[in-house]
């Protein structure tokens, strides 16, 4: 493994070209809305808001620049996916929310390529399905018993694809079968993101990097402190997903946890040959730990997943890895021997939002004057969009089929203080991994 950097840039964007950050605020400013975050859920709550009632002042601050949170270092899958996924999500939601959740995410991904299209933003957008793949005989009962249970909940586009059919899309040795599902939408994170901005600000949105919030004080207005400045706002919106128990009002609704990432060189058409790939389908596995990757468009293999970090005390200081990212480099030849000896040129990390029962959350903080959204639990490209919309009719009290939702709720699960909430944590991670271990035995015997 070659040196890695002092502050490793995701693929998405150190090769995003130039970029020039909005200036910071700076005096004192009155605005009707202030959104806290300036990532997907952010921008696009502002734009909604200003599309639905154009004479609204809204501002966006954000604490560096767009894109610098999860919006510009994922994984650039918008998918259905809820929390740990169709075996485990209808058990720990039941199974009438858990539907509603299913149709709500796959609104989200058809809206979101909808919006791509319709507004020409370029952001390396394609449609190419999904395959979660098994590699052991365990994992091959799993997505089996996953695409009967979802078959029978009424969802008829997710499908179970024998060992020969999947290796027919894409060609590893260790592949015995997959679910496939059509609906996924895979984009260019960075540019997707800095792409809404230019929207939000065609829309007359104030937008503000560089801007952190240092202090909100509620009273009959919000007072919200920046380094330079200050925002008197009706109404607020945060939007700060695995940062967000920085707020002393939100803090204990959420922790982050991190997530990392890795990619290769372009690939030639002599790797790849043997992989196939041709439809570049995005890929996840069957693990509790997913693996999950794709080809860009320059046929880089992107990988992320494998082992998750956890810090202290919510520490937000655990964007590099080694182990982690030496564990996705073997990976990669695990699945594609002919990719022995390839050359990674990115290694990055950064933190996502989870909740205590692993399952999106949107509501008031306090009275109608305050909302938020966290908990995508690294699913978050599709879900920010529609999250935007509901965090707009909340903000607007409408009553609406998203208010209705089945991520707005009256009360989220609190996580416990320390020592008991990295107990909590840890004690979670462990018994995925240990699950994780027993499903792949065979591999190790």
């Amino acid at each position: 493994m070659k040196p890695l950097p002092d502050s490793p840039l995701s693929l998405w964007l150190d090769t995003y070209g130039e970029y020039h950050p909005q200036p910071p605020l700076e005096g004192e400013i009155t605005v009707d809305v202030t959104v806290i975050g300036g990532g997907f859920t952010g921008l696009m709550t502002a734009y909604e808001l200003k599309r639905a009632e154009p004479a609204l002042r809204v501002a966006v601050l954000e604490a560096k620049t767009v894109g610098y949170g999860a919006s510009g270092r994922n994984g650039s899958f918008a998918m259905t996916v809820v929390g740990l996924g169709f075996g485990v999500a209808p058990t720990l939601m039941g199974v009438e929310r858990f539907k509603a959740a299913h149709r709500y995410m796959m609104r989200a991904v058809d809206e979101l390529d909808a919006f791509i299209q319709r507004e020409n933003l370029d952001c390396d957008r394609i449609r190419p399905g999904f395959l979660r793949v098994a590699t052991t005989q365990g994992y091959v009962k799993r997505l089996q018993h996953d695409v009967e249970r979802m078959n029978r909940f009424g969802f008829d586009d997710i499908y179970w694809l024998n060992q020969a059919e999947t290796r027919a899309r894409v060609n590893s040795p260790r592949y015995l079968g997959a679910l496939w599902e059509p609906r996924l939408v895979l984009i260019n994170p960075a540019k997707l993101v800095r792409a809404e901005r230019q929207l939000a600000l065609s829309q007359g949105v104030e937008i503000y990097e560089n801007t952190p919030a240092v202090e909100i004080r509620r009273q009959d207005n919000f007072v919200i402190q920046t380094p330079n400045g200050k925002v008197n706002s009706q109404k607020i919106a945060f939007a700060t997903n695995a940062y967000t128990h920085q707020f002393p009002l939100l803090r204990r609704k959420q922790i982050p946890a991190f997530t990392y990432m890795v990619a290769t060189e372009p690939l030639s058409d002599q790797q790849l040959e043997p992989i196939g790939w041709a439809g570049k389908e995005g890929i996840e596995d069957a693990r509790n730990l997913i693996h999950y990757y794709r080809l860009t468009p320059d046929n880089r293999l992107v990988m992320g997943g494998g082992p998750v970090g956890l810090t202290f005390a919510n520490d937000l200081d655990a964007d590099r890895n080694p182990a982690a990212w030496r564990h996705l480099e073997e990976h990669i030849q695990f699945l594609f021997p002919s990719l022995e000896g390839v050359r990674l040129t990115h290694r990055w990390g950064g933190p996502f939002s989870v909740t205590v029962d692993l399952t999106p959350a949107m509501g008031y903080v306090g009275d109608r004057r305050a909302v938020y959204s966290v908990g995508c639990i690294g699913h978050g490209v599709s879900a920010s969009h529609l999250n935007a919309q509901t965090l707009r009719d909340l903000l607007l009290e409408r009553q609406s089929e998203l208010t209705a939702g089945p991520f707005v709720r009256q009360r989220v699960i609190p996580w416990p203080p320390e020592p008991l909430r990295s107990l909590v944590a840890y004690t979670l991670r462990s018994y995925l991994q240990v699950e994780d271990w027993w499903y792949e035995r065979e591999l190790r015997g």
